[in-house]
C-alpha cells in the first residue's frame, strides 16, 4: 500500500512516461519536497538509487504500480 507522497512521487515518472530502468533526476525544491516519499519507495524495491544523488530509476514493480496509480 503506497502513501499519497508515494503516489504523488510515482506520478512524476509518469509525467515524464519513464519506464523501468530509465534515470528520473530530482535536485533542488523537487528533490526536498519528494526525498522522504522517494527513499521509501526506494525501500520498498518501486524504485532503485542511482548517481548521482537525487537520481532513481523505475524498477519493474515500480512501473506497475505507477500504471496502477492513475
Amino acid at each position: 500500500m503506497l502513501n499519497p507522497s508515494e503516489v504523488k512521487a510515482l506520478g512524476q515518472f509518469r509525467d515524464y512516461l519513464m519506464t523501468p530502468r530509465q534515470m528520473l533526476c530530482f535536485s533542488g525544491p523537487s528533490l526536498e519536497t519528494n526525498r522522504k516519499a522517494l527513499e521509501s519507495l526506494a525501500d520498498k524495491d518501486f524504485l532503485a538509487r542511482e548517481r548521482p544523488n537525487g537520481a532513481y530509476s523505475l524498477t519493474s514493480l515500480g512501473y506497475s504500480a505507477m500504471k496502477a496509480c492513475r
